[in-house]
Parts: C-alpha cells; sequence; structure tokens
C-alpha cells in the first residue's frame, strides 16, 4: 500500500506564509517505504503558481513545471525553488489600474510610472502565490486511473502531500539577515521572518517595505512612493499625514483612506494585487491633488518645514512606525538636484535627492567615413565645398553624471549600500504643471550606478559622512545620420 510523502522541512509557514524569492526555498521530502523497497525511485515537484486566487493542485491551470530529483544517501528528495519561482515577480514600474495622476485614472491609454501615483496603486507583478504537491514515481507504480506497468515509471497515487500556500514575491535575503527556524514538529524548518513588515492592529515598531531610515529628506516637487504589506485580519484604513512649518507649528492635515476611489481597494481578499500596495506620500505626489499641501507651498509655509506620515487602521491606532519627510529649504541648496529612485531589498522603491555639487560630461562616439569631393554621379562635375575628407555617419552621445550626498547620518548607510547594488537604477524629474498624459516618457530616465565600490562612513572614522557616485544615462542619443 502506497504511503504518503512527508514534507521533512520547508519555509515556515508559521510567520505570515510570506517569501523573499530571493533566498533559499528549501523543502526535503522523504517517503521511506517507497525509497527502501521500489526501484527507479524519483521524488516529483509539481509547482503552481497564481495570481489573483490561490493555486488550484487538482488542476493544470497554474501549474508552472513539474521537477524531479533523486533521493540522496540520507533517502531523502532535496529541492531549492529559488531559480524556478524568481522568475515570475518582478518591480512595479508603472501604476496600476485604477490609480490616477493628477486625477486622470489609469488605463490602456493613460499610463504613468508609479512614482507618479496620486495617492495609492495596487501591485501588479509583485506579489504572486505558490504552492508545491510532491509525490514519488518508481518502476511498476499505479498511476491515479489504476493502471501499472512492472515495466514503466509511473507516479504511485496516494504519496501525494501538499505544502502550504506562501504569497511569494519580489525580495531578497542579505548574508547578514537572520533567518528564523521553526518550532515544534517544524523545529527544521528555517526562513526570514517577515512579521516586523506586516502592518496588523496597534503597533508602532512596524515598517513599511524599506530599510530606510525614518526620516527623510525631499525637495518640494520630488515624486516618490511608500509600499506597505496589508494583514487581512486588520487592514490598513487610511493614512495620516500632519504638515509642520519650521518652527514645529502644525499648519494641516490630510487624511488619504485606503479606498478604490483613491486607487487602493474597498474590500480585501486573496487577490495578490491587494496584499502589497504602494502608496505616493512625497511632495510632488501631493501637489498632484492636495489643495491643503499646494497653498501651504505657495504661502512659503513648507520651507524648511516637515510632515509626518503614519498609517493608521479602523480603530485610529497608529499601525506603524512614524515616518517623517523634511523639506529641503530652496535657499540653502545652490546645485542642480539630481533624484535618484532606486529597487530596494523588498522589491520596492527607496529614493534619494542629491543637493549638492553635480558634474555632468557627454561622451561621443561617432562612425566615420572618408567623402569624395565633387559630384561623380551627375551629368557634369561641380566642386561643392561641404563635400570631401572625413565625414562622421552617426553620433551615439552617452552622458555621464557625478553626484554628491549632503552630510548623512549612520542610518542613511543601508539605503545607498542598496542603491549601488540594485539592478533598476532611475533618474527621477520632479513634479511640473503639464497635463497628466505627458508622463508616460518624461519623468523616468534608465540609469547605471558606475561606481563600483562602496566603502561605509562612521561618524568616529569620518566625523561627516557624505558619499559621490558616478552615474550614467543607459540610453545614447543617437543622432541623424548623413
Amino acid at each position: 500500500m502506497a504511503a504518503n510523502s512527508i514534507i521533512e522541512q520547508k519555509p515556515p509557514s508559521q510567520i505570515w506564509q510570506i517569501l523573499p524569492v530571493g533566498q533559499e526555498l528549501i523543502f526535503v521530502v522523504s517517503n521511506q517505504p517507497a525509497v527502501a523497497n521500489e526501484t527507479k525511485v524519483k521524488f516529483v515537484a509539481e509547482v503552481h503558481i497564481s495570481d489573483t486566487s490561490y493555486p488550484n493542485l487538482n488542476t493544470t491551470t497554474d501549474l508552472i513545471g513539474t521537477f524531479k530529483t533523486t533521493p540522496n544517501n540520507a533517502g531523502v528528495g532535496i529541492y531549492n525553488l529559488r531559480n524556478v519561482v524568481e522568475n515570475y515577480v518582478s518591480a512595479d514600474n508603472m501604476a496600476a489600474d485604477g490609480s490616477s495622476y493628477k486625477g486622470t485614472t489609469t488605463s490602456a491609454t493613460a499610463r504613468h510610472p508609479l512614482h507618479l501615483i496620486d495617492k495609492y496603486s495596487l501591485n501588479d507583478n509583485i506579489v504572486r502565490y505558490m504552492a508545491v504537491r510532491f509525490s514519488v514515481e518508481y518502476k511498476g507504480a499505479t498511476d491515479v486511473s489504476g493502471s501499472s506497468d512492472v515495466n514503466t515509471v509511473a507516479i504511485q497515487a496516494g504519496t501525494e502531500v501538499d505544502s502550504t500556500v506562501y504569497a511569494i514575491f519580489n525580495g531578497y535575503v542579505k548574508e547578514t539577515d537572520v533567518l528564523t527556524m521553526g518550532t515544534g514538529i517544524d523545529v527544521n524548518d528555517f526562513g526570514f521572518d517577515m512579521s516586523p513588515f506586516i502592518l496588523s492592529g496597534f503597533n508602532d515598531s512596524k515598517k513599511l517595505l524599506t530599510n530606510a531610515p525614518s526620516i527623510q529628506y525631499a525637495n518640494v516637487k520630488d515624486y516618490g512612493t511608500v509600499s506597505f504589506w496589508d494583514d487581512s485580519g486588520d487592514p490598513l484604513y487610511r493614512f495620516t499625514l500632519s504638515f509642520y512649518d519650521s518652527s514645529d507649528v502644525l499648519r494641516g492635515t490630510e487624511f488619504v483612506l485606503r479606498t478604490a476611489a483613491n486607487g487602493a481597494y474597498d474590500t480585501y481578499d486573496v487577490d495578490s494585487k491587494k496584499q502589497l500596495v504602494h502608496f505616493g506620500c512625497f511632495p510632488g505626489n501631493l501637489n498632484n491633488w492636495s489643495n491643503t499641501f499646494r497653498n501651504l507651498v505657495t504661502a512659503g509655509t513648507m520651507d524648511g518645514g516637515y510632515y509626518f506620515v503614519q498609517a493608521v487602521d479602523l480603530s485610529s491606532a497608529v499601525m506603524t512606525q512614524t515616518y517623517r519627510i523634511n523639506i529641503n529649504c530652496p535657499t540653502l541648496k545652490g546645485y542642480e538636484p539630481i533624484r535618484l529612485c532606486w529597487l530596494n531589498q523588498w522589491g520596492c522603491w527607496d529614493y534619494y535627492t542629491f543637493t549638492k555639487k553635480s558634474v555632468k560630461s557627454l561622451s561621443t562616439q561617432g562612425t566615420t567615413y572618408d567623402q569624395l569631393g565633387g559630384t561623380w554621379n551627375d551629368s557634369y562635375y561641380r566642386l561643392d565645398s561641404f563635400k570631401g575628407g572625413k565625414k562622421t555617419f552617426r553620433v551615439n552621445t552617452t552622458e555621464r553624471i557625478t553626484i554628491n550626498t549632503d552630510f548623512l547620518t549612520e542610518d542613511d548607510n543601508v539605503m545607498f549600500e542598496e542603491l549601488i547594488n540594485s539592478p533598476e537604477v532611475y533618474i527621477l524629474k520632479e513634479y511640473t504643471t503639464d497635463a497628466a498624459n505627458s508622463a508616460l516618457n518624461k519623468y523616468v530616465t534608465p540609469t547605471r550606478i558606475l561606481t563600483s565600490s562602496f566603502t561605509r562612513k562612521t561618524i568616529a572614522n569620518d566625523k561627516l559622512i557624505q558619499y559621490m557616485f558616478e552615474i550614467e544615462k543607459s540610453k545614447t542619443l543617437r543622432t541623424q545620420s548623413v
């Protein structure tokens, strides 16, 4: 009689079932009777990944692959599914349908970058659901139809065992991150504990999906988002924004409800797009829609001022630590600001505006040829002064920029370490009064970080902390050909 397989080790299902795909996703499976008594034994893993609902392990609708491995010397099959599942999640670059930019709702004909959203946007690509069915195949097995052949290898019916459903997302785990072990019968399980990032009830130590410090700086027209992982039992109800002037006097507030009308959702369900939500809370986003903020800016009240960003639940209990955004005073900055955004550890976006000295340089590469002087294909010869000699057929121009941070604290170090390691970096332009339909190609410029090393600075060693980076715009300017 067939025996059920056993999942001996797995990513911990006790810790919210949320898995960053950038870690070792280990499953260990055993079936001692099959390994001991049968021939040509292999463990079989059927990996299912779905989007708007949980995977259905009884169909092939969301089956993305079947993977086999032979028992090792200990008689178990070990799977690492990282390389399999990490291809099914990616960064959100464009805002999801239902969000808006300057009051224009996102649609197929009105697309806008995520960074520019008025209020909220659901995720499109960051989160998916994964579940795995394990079984055993061997020679002479009886399949689900009841058929068997002593010379045929088949999956033995009754050896199936299913994993829990995991929410996988586009994050990664660093070597220094602590992996949490399981407890009880799951003591061998291990993985990263995402619970500090899951918003649930009153807990002012919870974090948004960033490792950046809770105090950030921005110019009065800078765009940017923060992202959060919502909780089914006690979802986020609203964000509260409190605006203060440079003298620490409260000048106004905004309450931004988490609703479908504002780009999020009304009713929580298992749709993966509702698990992770983006919120536009930087000054440029507020300029899109908030009369309160715009009036304060126009009056000069926000110069050198700041505002707090807090997530609260339906009972008005604070759900995260408080984030503070300080507004750079324009009179104290004499250089052209350059704002970068980059993909952080948790698959969302971090931002920083470089307000110190920047130096731009252009590098050109042209294709040349030798041109004959005069006319050689007419009825008579004529000497034209603009013809002849070495000519440039086409010029490709690349722009590089050296940028410098302001003076920083040690808390900022992790943010810039992630910048230099990020696979996606962009220059993000500031708010303008242009119409909403001008946003698609105007604000976001793909960029590469050319600086290849980063030395962490400290107050003890360096007294003042400041960093310099060299960046290069990824797209070359291609001129007309001759």
